[in-house]
């Protein structure tokens, strides 16, 4: 039987909204213990513009800063991180520098990596709309290379049609089918990452 895992879930730029509450409730309930750091401190944001600004007002290096903070005394435990468009980038920045790291779960994001980034076959999996705006084919496809390259055990789920945050109910973006088809395998995932 797989193992519990412990999870760090970071929020979009939207910021820590009911959905992403949600969504650690749907993984407590396959019986993970969640945490949901707020990157932003008690601020959301209602559209990705009014998002975007937030997150440059506090700046890429406090918002990895905050999630350091908030992951460091979980991760003795080795880790999945995970995260939505902007926190999946934050998540894999997170666990590319933690050697305990037991897995990587990307909903809508990924971000670029150093040159010298290794992980020892680091489970990871991506769940993406297709086309993305913010997730181009030229560019997931030079991701996975790099990401391979680095030792990492990469999946990709793409999602035709699909909106870019399309596991959020509370977004134009959400699709059902496509959210319902991304966490059942997000869960399967989990569940493998629990065994090994």
């Amino acid at each position: 039987m797989a193992s519990p895992t412990t999870i760090v879930l970071f929020h979009s730029a939207y910021g820590l909204r009911p959905a992403v509450h949600a969504a650690a409730d749907r993984l407590r309930a396959a019986g993970h213990e969640v945490h949901v750091p707020d990157l932003y401190e008690g601020r959301t944001a209602e559209t990705v513009e009014d998002g975007m600004a937030i997150k440059d007002e506090i700046g890429h290096d406090e918002l990895l800063r905050r999630a350091i903070v908030a992951a460091a005394p979980l991760s003795e435990r080795g880790l999945v991180y995970a995260g939505f468009s902007l926190g999946g980038s934050i998540a894999q920045n997170l666990a590319l520098g933690d050697e305990k790291a037991r897995g990587l779960l990307l909903l809508h994001g990924t971000s670029d990596l150093p040159e010298d980034a290794a992980v020892d076959d680091l489970p990871v999996q991506l769940h993406v709309a297709d086309p993305d705006p913010f997730e181009p084919h030229d560019w997931l496809n030079a991701w996975y290379l790099r990401m391979g390259r680095a030792g990492a055990d990469v999946e990709i789920y793409r999602y035709p049609g699909a909106g870019h945050i399309f596991t959020d109910p509370e977004l134009a973006d959400y699709d059902a089918e496509a959210s319902d088809a991304a966490w059942k395998v997000a869960l399967g995932f989990l569940e493998e990452v629990g065994r090994a």
